[in-house]
C-alpha cells in the first residue's frame, strides 16, 4: 500500500475504526495462591454474560469489551469493567496482575471451567487442551486487542488504489498484509510491552529453566528478556505451524491440513501472535472463505502489573499506529519469513536485554536497536505524511529502545529483586483492588449513567 495514496484520505478517517479489548486474569488469595472457588456468582452465567466470563479455568476471569469507534472509548470502558470486576470479588480474593501464574496447586486441583449442558462442547474443548498442553500452561494470561478499519475507509481506499481485485478480496488483502507484516515485526511489541519475567516454582519447569536468578523466597526470574509468556516456554502449539497468509483460500487449506493430520483439534487452536477473525466464529474457516475477514486480533500483549487495569492507553495507541504502518510497509520476498519471525519472537522475549543478542532479517543478522530505530523512524515519517499527531507516543517507544531501563520488564525486574516475585505482585494486586474499590464507591455516589450501564451489564444474569 503506497503511503502517498493513503495520504489522500483525511487522517481522522484513517484513524477511525472498531476497537475491542479481551483481558484474562487469575483470581488469587491474599497469600498469592490460586483461588480455587468457582467463577463468582455475582457475574452470573458465564455463557450469558457478554462482558465477564471465564477463559480456561474457573479461576481465570475474562473481560470482553463491546466494540467501540475509538481507542479512548474502548480503553476507558475496559478500565471501568476491570474496576467493577475487582470491586465485585470476595473480600479475600484479588486479580493477579501478571501474565505468568501465581502459586499453583497440583494439576488435578486446578479447576477447569465448568458449563451446563448448553456449554458442554466448550468444556470438552478445555479438557482436551489440558490433556494436550497441560493445565499449568493454560493458566498463562494475556491481553488481546481487536481491530478493524471502517468499511467507509476501505471503500474510499479501494477507489483510490483502483485495484483489479473485488472489494471483498481487496479488504481481505488489507488484513492479510497487516498479518504478514505484523508477524515479521511483532518482536518489537514484545520488547516494548513485555512484562512477564518471573515465576513461582510451582509453574512450568520448562519456563524456570529460562530464568537466571532466584529471589529471596525461592522464586525464579530472568534478567535477560521481557516476556516469558512469549518465549519458547509460553503457550504455543506443540509443532511450529506456518499457514500461508497469501490468501484466505490458502490459509484455510493449510489450517484444514493441520487439523486433518492431528496437529490441531480445530481451527481456533492455532496459536499465533495475530489472528484473522471471521463473521461467524463457530465455523471459523468456512466463514472466512464465505464472508471474508471481519477484524484482526493481536495477541502479543502481556498484562501490565503497574496499572490498575493491567493495560496502558498509550500502548494501545502505538499498536494502532503500528498496524497502520504494517499496511503501508513494503514486504520482503524472503521465502522463510515465518521461521525467521518465530526465531525473532523468542529471541526478543528471552534475551532482548542481552546486547550480544541478534535478530535475523532476510537471512542476515541485525541488532534489536538498529532495526527498532528504523521502524520507529519510518513511523515518524508515516505520521508526518498522514497528519497523525502522535509524536509523543512514538517518543515514548523510542526512549524505551534507547534505554531498556524504561521498559516494563526492567521496571518489574527491580521490583522483584527488592520484594520477591509473589510479594511484589500481591502488593500490586492489593493496591490495585483498593484503587478499584475507592473508584467504584465514588462512581456509585455520582450516579453516572455510563457506570450504571456497565455495572449492570457486568453483573448480568439473564
Amino acid at each position: 500500500m503506497e503511503l502517498i495514496k493513503l495520504s489522500k484520505i483525511p487522517s481522522d478517517e484513517i484513524l477511525a475504526g472498531l476497537f475491542g479489548i479481551e483481558w484474562e486474569a487469575l483470581r488469587v488469595k491474599s497469600d498469592g495462591k490460586l483461588a480455587l472457588s468457582p467463577h463468582p456468582e455475582v457475574f452470573g452465567d458465564k455463557l450469558k454474560n457478554p462482558v465477564v466470563t471465564t477463559d480456561f479455568s474457573e479461576s481465570q476471569i475474562e473481560i470482553i469489551t463491546p466494540t467501540f469507534n475509538t481507542i479512548e472509548e474502548a480503553f476507558s470502558t475496559f478500565s471501568l469493567l476491570a474496576d467493577i470486576v475487582n470491586f465485585s470479588l470476595r473480600e479475600d480474593e484479588y486479580l493477579w496482575f501478571q501474565s505468568l501464574p501465581a502459586i499453583l496447586p497440583y494439576d488435578s486441583e486446578i479447576p477447569i471451567a465448568q458449563y451446563s449442558d448448553e456449554g458442554q462442547s466448550s468444556q470438552e474443548y478445555r479438557e482436551n487442551l489440558a490433556d494436550k498442553y497441560g493445565v499449568k500452561k493454560q493458566m498463562i494470561s494475556g491481553v488481546h486487542f481487536n481491530f478493524s478499519f471502517t468499511d467507509e475507509f476501505i471503500e474510499k481506499l479501494y477507489g483510490i488504489v483502483e485495484s483489479e481485485l473485488s472489494f471483498r478480496q481487496f479488504k481481505d488483502e488489507i488484513y492479510l498484509k497487516i498479518a504478514r507484516n505484523y508477524l515479521r515485526h511483532c518482536w518489537l511489541i514484545i520488547y516494548l510491552t513485555g512484562c512477564s519475567i518471573g515465576s513461582h516454582e510451582s509453574f512450568s519447569k520448562e519456563c524456570i529453566h529460562l530464568m537466571d536468578e532466584v529471589d529471596a523466597y525461592g522464586n525464579h526470574y530472568s534478567t535477560r528478556g521481557p516476556s516469558l509468556r512469549n518465549s519458547s516456554c509460553g503457550y504455543k502449539n506443540l509443532k511450529r505451524l506456518y499457514p500461508s497468509y497469501a490468501s484466505i483460500d490458502e490459509f484455510a487449506r493449510d489450517v484444514s491440513s493441520f487439523i486433518e493430520r492431528g496437529d490441531l483439534s480445530q481451527a481456533k487452536e492455532l496459536y499465533t501472535q495475530i489472528r484473522l477473525k471471521p463473521k461467524d466464529p463457530s465455523d471459523l474457516l468456512k466463514s472466512l472463505k464465505n464472508d471474508g475477514i471481519k477484524y484482526i486480533e493481536v495477541r502479543t500483549l502481556d498484562i501490565n502489573p503497574f496499572y490498575n487495569c493491567g493495560l496502558v492507553e498509550h500502548d494501545m495507541k502505538f499498536l494502532q499506529l503500528f498496524l497502520i504502518y504494517m499496511l503501508v510497509k513494503g514486504e520482503s520476498d524472503f521465502v522463510c519469513w515465518q521461521k525467521e519471525a518465530f526465531i525473532n519472537e523468542e529471541r526478543v522475549a528471552e534475551s532482548a536485554y542481552d546486547e550480544n543478542m541478534r535478530l535475523v532479517r532476510d537471512g542476515e543478522e541485525i541488532t534489536l536497536k538498529k532495526w527498532a530505530y528504523e521502524i520507529i523512524n519510518e513511523m515518524y515519517g508515516m505520521c508526518e505524511v498522514l497528519g497523525f499527531d502522535e509524536f509523543d507516543t512514538l517518543k515514548l517507544m523510542h526512549d524505551r529502545v534507547l534505554d531498556p531501563d524504561l521498559t516494563y520488564g526492567k521496571r518489574l525486574l527491580e521490583l522483584i529483586r527488592n520484594e520477591g516475585y509473589i510479594n511484589a505482585h500481591m502488593n500490586l494486586a492489593i493496591n490495585n483492588k483498593k484503587t478499584s474499590v475507592d473508584l467504584i464507591k465514588k462512581l456509585e455516589e455520582s450516579e453516572s449513567p455510563e457506570f450504571k450501564k456497565y455495572f449492570s451489564l457486568a453483573l448480568k444474569d439473564e
